[in-house]
């Protein structure tokens, strides 16, 4: 069964840097309050020699998390804070103030950050920060990416130059997706659910496709090893749960032994590296694919329907005996 499992790791880094830049560039391109702040800011007297601390667009700080509605051109609305257990987008781990950097970069009549520079403060202010708040655990292989939030454009040309720091969750192409729960207590692996199709490039990255779409393999099962494994458990240790576990997930999945022997399919897992668990990466999947020149041929279509290996419907298998056939469980 070894050589059915691919050995190359399918825990791949979504690109945190765009993603962040991204969800920056939104904010500073809408106003979700703004305008009374800014308000408030201009309105000191004239005659005061006292210097004005611009008003923040967000009160919100370490430990809370933030929600907000995207248009159909991609700007973001109704930026409010939410309970952690409740769906986000965004926890926040640190708060910082660009006002205090140690140089004059962000002063008064500086332009906000570019996607490059912004990219430079993720590293800079937030990352250990964040993996500080986590608790130390942090995968960056996994679910969550750090990311940073700076104020829209009128509240930082007002002189607001708040950036929070925090996680959040992004779909392939980088959008920014919902959660729920503290990050810290969440199962940070990138694995697929039941049901969805997973695509490896040449670079073997794993994207989630339509299972229309051309795929690597089919998900049957997602398995928590934190439930089984009480330390980090090594490759083949997982291998030998695994592979009774994603077979038994693969008959379940199909209806029974003749469905997955006549559909020509093998059964897959993924495993966890030792950083990755240690970091709080603990979960695997299991899915059916089918050998091919690269590894993994092309499927297109479910398996539990019909579908097509390398462009061609599975090739006919003899009748025999069935070996097992076990009623599906729901």
């Amino acid at each position: 069964m070894n050589a059915l499992r691919n050995s190359t790791l399918l825990h791949t880094a979504i690109i945190a840097a765009l993603a962040g830049g991204a969800l920056m560039g939104g904010y500073e391109a809408t106003q979700s309050g703004d305008e009374e702040h800014s308000a408030e800011i201009t309105s000191a007297a004239p005659a005061s020699t006292t210097k004005v601390k611009p008003v923040s667009f967000t009160a919100a700080g370490p430990g809370q998390c933030l929600t907000w509605d995207v248009t159909e051109d991609g700007k973001a609305t109704n930026f409010t804070t939410v309970d952690c257990a409740e769906n986000h987008r965004f926890e926040i781990s640190s708060r910082e103030d660009l006002a205090t950097y140690p140089s004059s970069e962000f002063g008064a009549d500086a332009p906000a950050p570019d996607i490059t520079r912004q990219a430079q403060l993720r590293e800079e202010l937030c990352k250990q920060q964040t993996i500080t708040y986590l608790g130390g655990k942090y995968d960056p292989t996994g679910v969550y990416s750090i990311a940073s939030i700076l104020p829209p454009a009128d509240n930082w040309a007002a002189g607001d130059r708040t950036m929070l720091c925090g996680v959040q969750t992004t779909d392939d192409a980088g959008n920014i997706t919902v959660s729920s729960g503290k990050a810290q207590n969440q199962d940070q692996s990138r694995v697929a659910e039941r049901g969805e199709c997973i695509a490896i490039d040449s670079a073997n990255g794993s994207h989630k496709v339509d299972c229309g779409e051309p795929h690597s393999y089919e998900v049957t099962a997602k398995v928590n090893l934190a439930d089984v494994f009480d330390h980090p458990p090594t490759t083949e240790e997982q291998d030998a749960h695994l592979k009774d576990a994603c077979t038994k997930a693969a008959l379940d999945y199909m209806g029974g032994d003749d469905p997955l022997y006549f559909s020509t399919l093998a059964v897959y897992w993924t495993t966890i590296p030792t950083a990755s668990w240690n970091a709080g990466s603990t979960s695997a999947n299991c899915g059916l694919f089918h050998p091919g020149a690269n590894g993994f041929a092309t499927l297109q279509g479910s398996a539990t329907g019909e579908f097509t290996i390398d462009g061609h419907p599975p090739e006919q298998r003899p009748e025999r005996r069935p070996l097992r056939n076990p009623p599906a469980e729901h």
